[in-house]
């Protein structure tokens, strides 16, 4: 995590959600667990079907919550070596350098830990109120025993170990997306999976991409010249269970959901899928190491507590913050 994209100081809306500027088209549609928006130029508005199907084909192989998928059948044999596809090896391949990168805090093995806290159906499903549990927590760190074999694509998890990538996934299919647009022809486009972006290109008459960025009750429109965008934070996803508060953003160290002080922490970052993983580390680690941590990458950020203060790192934008 050594480059940082490129920040300007020009703006118009969005929440990673942006309004589309004159020339290019909006479109949207539902996959991975969220709203996936793309902005595309009028006249490759059709591109979106591009966009669909590769989003569509990545649940199909990556979701935790469809039984039929291949991460599921993954799963139900632990314990086993099991022959992938290419997809799901070289997202799990990417997943277990994020974890040894961060030392295991980006830790892909924590979905038995996520259903133990009522995490257990997509979030569309999930009850506000849970019944109360007696889990306390538990330490994550169980992808160190994983074994694969990168040229037979084989994987074996540990025995009581099953796989949840959570939100580095969504970044990985930003990237493969924008990727293939490009191939396509498509110049400049924007693909945001629920605050996870990239983009490709400016809009016509503009050099930047207006970006709204959540800073608590409000936002602030930050200008996104190249690169990528993710958010980590608790806005949306958190219910009850029992007497306990519970969100998605789970600390490998204790089990439970981060107790971190923050509200949000977004990340730029060359890619989608770098910018995830950093803001959700950074968002465990809380308000001095998570920006310690970001620092030491030289990304650009910008990390909101719950009180709605901030701080923010790198050549982020704070004249526009005020």
């Amino acid at each position: 995590m050594d480059q940082v994209a490129t920040l300007n100081h020009q703006a118009e809306p969005t929440f990673p959600e942006c309004a589309a500027p004159a020339g290019m088209a909006q479109g949207n549609f539902k996959a991975m667990g969220t709203t996936i928006m793309t902005l595309l130029p009028e006249a490759h508005a059709g591109a979106i079907e591009i966009v669909r199907s590769l989003f569509d084909e990545w649940e199909q192989v990556l979701s935790r919550f469809l039984p039929e998928s291949e991460l599921s059948r993954l799963n139900a044999h632990h314990g086993q070596n099991v022959i992938t596809s290419e997809l799901l090896f070289r997202v799990l391949a990417s997943a277990l350098n994020a974890a040894q990168a961060t030392q295991g805090i980006y830790d892909p093995t924590l979905l038995d830990h996520l259903v133990k806290i009522g995490y257990d159906r997509s979030f569309d499903k999930l009850a506000p109120v849970l019944p109360a549990a007696s889990y306390d927590g538990q330490p994550g760190g169980g992808w160190q025993g994983i074994q694969v074999s990168p040229h037979l694509r084989s994987v074996r998890l540990p025995e009581g170990v099953r796989l949840d990538f959570g939100g580095i996934a969504k970044g990985m299919a930003v990237d493969a997306a924008l990727a293939q647009l490009e191939q396509a022809g498509i110049e400049r486009a924007l693909v945001n999976a629920g605050g996870d972006l990239a983009v490709l290109g400016s809009p016509p008459l503009l050099e930047d991409w207006p970006i709204a960025v959540p800073v608590k009750d409000e936002s602030r429109t930050i200008p996104l010249r190249s690169g990528a965008m993710a958010t980590s934070g608790i806005a949306r996803r958190h219910w009850a269970q029992g007497n306990s508060t519970r969100h998605h953003l789970l600390d490998p160290r204790t089990g439970l959901p981060a107790a971190s002080g923050l509200w949000s922490v977004t990340v730029v970052a060359p890619c989608c899928e770098q910018a995830e993983v950093a803001a959700k580390v950074a968002f465990v680690l809380g308000m001095e190491r998570g920006k310690a941590f970001l620092q030491e990458h030289q990304l650009s950020s910008l990390l909101v507590d719950l009180d709605g203060q901030w701080e923010a790192t790198g050549y982020w934008p704070v004249e526009m913050m005020q």
